[in-house]
């Protein structure tokens, strides 16, 4: 992946992202993919702790998280959380689950479902997309 090819012209704290997923070596994976593309990049690893960051860090302007969480919110439950919380913030949740697509979709506003495993950019892709997609004007 080219750093070129997804680089963001924001300054930072414009595309911060927080990254939820349980699965640490998954999250740091993502994380670096992001980073590399210019994306500032807060990690948890369930949705307790999204929830507390997002909270607390008024940064966070995309959150990317896995569907599968244990505790007492999953991915859709943060999700909802974010929705009615954080509204001005997209999600994107991941999962390798296919029939997770349709559950998310009816969620994530102005973002997206990605199917793990993530092809070579398009994470950054999707999140660029997304970020782009929340900053429009409300008609």
């Amino acid at each position: 992946m080219g750093v070129s090819e997804f680089s963001l012209t924001a300054s930072p704290g414009e595309n911060t992202v927080l990254v939820v997923d349980d699965d640490v070596l998954i999250r740091m994976d993502v994380a670096h993919r992001l980073r590399d593309c210019g994306f500032q990049v807060i990690e948890a690893g369930d949705a307790a702790e999204a929830i507390a960051i997002l909270s607390e860090d008024a940064s966070v302007k995309l959150v990317f998280s896995d569907v599968q969480m244990p505790g007492e919110l999953d991915g859709f439950g943060l999700t909802r959380w974010v929705n009615a919380h954080r509204p001005d913030v997209p999600v994107i949740l991941a999962s390798g689950v296919v029939r997770a697509h349709a559950a998310a979709d009816a969620l994530c506003h102005a973002a997206a479902f990605i199917e793990k495993p993530y092809r070579d950019g398009e994470v950054a892709e999707v999140a660029r997309r997304a970020l782009k997609e929340s900053s429009r004007p409300t008609a």
